[in-house]
């Protein structure tokens, strides 16, 4: 099968789990024979590939207006290339890349994480795009931005608005994600042109900034809409969500042929608060690279104890009950030392909170790490906590069992559904967390059980189910639209 996927992050380029799940699945459906298209809004170095093809904008030709020359540039950039287009390859670097199962498309956006602030002011454009696309299909006319073209035209010219928007926006000087709603519509004009010259049989978005992406394109192939929900507003905000991205969540759910959530708890949210039709929804919980384990490593010193965090430090992630817990475990396991890997909005909240409690000296803040240094800190752990407010699925989790690190993991996740060997609390009970720490820290039997059982266990949650899985709610959502 042949997927368009719409995507912001990717390994090693990463600003939470979403990325860490986009390559997991990408490398488990591409064994399984498949070919993907994944379009991303940033570049990245390709040194970084993996099993991942990279395409850059500025690897595609120059439009050219006759049909002939099209054509080629379709053969080109798409799957099922003929003899004459592999010609067209100038080095062999490039050609090797042409073989993989994965393509990777970037677009510079001015932005790293899909979570900031920004101030939205062209949402409604998003909208009459998607409509005026879909009305002019059956006219075999495509409007996007408000310029009108022939189907037969629309790989050269919109390819050529889409550089023409590219262009104005890198020119944007305005704050950090200070434009995230115009990126999405920059990222869904050039999700349609990329589209426009390929061939596939399904469109897959991942999370609320490609879903304008997803139905414009599908709007225009008329191609079958999954969307993948792996966090939603009401995990990232409380109560308190945006409504606008509450609105573009809402619209892509129901208006997508199919829903992908990574937990019952995401699934029972979109049902209730959305919406959505309890029978559109599968369920598909997230895997671990069983290949990806770390080496041994030297602990930090003999008889340090370390609690570990990782992830982004946000409201949704719980920091302050971890740190709140931290200071009753120091009280009865005094070498205990509390490593914070993530980076966020609360970090500062977390750094004052730990010294308001007179432990600053035993929490240790890393920042955001990535690859091995990620392996490191899991071998370095005693235990992982994981206290999460509000936790669609917590694939870190899963990461920390692979690595043979035991589990402390909040009951408001989706990844306590799946796991049977891990401690679970209330995020909200910072006596009984930071009981459970102790446990791990003072019994080392309770650590030995939860590290063998633990391995046992994650080693039936490999990505190959998520992909096999995802293959099938494809399959749906085709059969839906016969």
């Amino acid at each position: 099968m042949r997927v368009l996927m719409l995507g912001w992050e990717f390994p090693p380029f990463i600003a939470g789990g979403l990325g860490t799940a986009c390559y997991g699945l990408t490398k488990a459906m591409a064994r399984a024979g498949h070919d993907i298209l994944f379009v991303l809004p940033r570049k990245i170095d390709r040194s970084h590939s993996s099993h991942v093809k990279l395409l850059t904008p500025g690897d595609l030709p120059e439009p050219a207006h006759d049909d002939t020359s099209r054509a080629s540039t379709k053969r080109t950039i798409g799957f099922g290339r003929t003899p004459d287009s592999i010609e067209m390859v100038q080095s062999e670097e490039t050609e090797r890349l042409l073989q993989s199962r994965v393509e990777m498309f970037e677009l510079e956006a001015d932005f790293s994480s899909p979570y900031p602030g920004f101030d939205p002011k062209q949402t409604s454009q998003f909208e009459t795009m998607i409509e005026e696309i879909r009305r002019s299909r059956s006219q075999r006319q495509v409007k996007v931005a408000g310029v009108e073209f022939p189907i037969e035209s629309v790989t050269s010219d919109l390819i050529k608005l889409a550089w023409k928007q590219s262009e104005e926006l890198a020119q944007n000087d305005s704050d950090y994600g200070s434009d995230l709603m115009g990126d999405a519509q920059r990222y869904a004009v050039l999700s349609v042109a990329l589209a426009s010259q390929m061939q596939f049989d399904v469109i897959h978005a991942h999370d609320w900034l490609t879903y304008h992406a997803g139905l414009a394109v599908r709007a225009m192939s008329g191609k079958p809409l999954v969307v993948h929900v792996h966090a939603t507003e009401f995990d990232r905000s409380g109560e308190h969500i945006n409504q606008q991205v509450y609105d573009i969540e809402r619209m892509g759910v129901h208006q997508a042929d199919r829903v992908i959530a990574v937990s019952q708890l995401t699934k029972n949210i979109l049902t209730y608060r959305y919406g959505v039709p309890d029978h559109k929804v599968d369920v598909v919980y997230n895997g671990v690279d069983q290949d990806d384990r770390s080496q041994p490593t030297a602990r930090i010193e003999k008889d340090d104890k370390i609690v570990l965090f990782l992830g982004r430090i946000t409201m949704q992630k719980g920091p302050e009950y971890f740190i709140r817990a931290a200071k009753r475990v120091l009280e009865k396991v005094p070498n205990a030392k509390f490593v914070v890997a993530g980076s966020g909005d609360s970090a500062i909240k977390m750094i004052n909170e730990a010294a308001e409690l007179g432990i600053g000296q035993k929490v240790l803040f890393t920042g955001f790490l990535r690859g091995r240094d990620v392996k490191r800190i899991f071998d370095l752990a005693a235990c992982y906590v994981m206290p999460s407010v509000s936790e669609p699925f917590g694939i870190a989790a899963l990461e920390a069992m692979h690595h043979d690190t035991p589990v402390i993991i909040s009951k408001q996740s989706g990844v306590s559904e799946v796991l049977t060997h891990a401690l679970k609390v209330d995020f909200w009970d910072t006596d009984e967390m930071a009981n459970k720490i102790v446990a791990v820290l003072k019994y080392p039997p309770l650590g030995a059980t939860l590290r063998e059982h633990g391995a046992l266990e994650v080693r039936g949650l490999a990505w190959d189910g998520a992909a096999e899985k995802c293959v099938r709610s494809y399959g749906r959502a085709i059969a839906s639209q016969h």
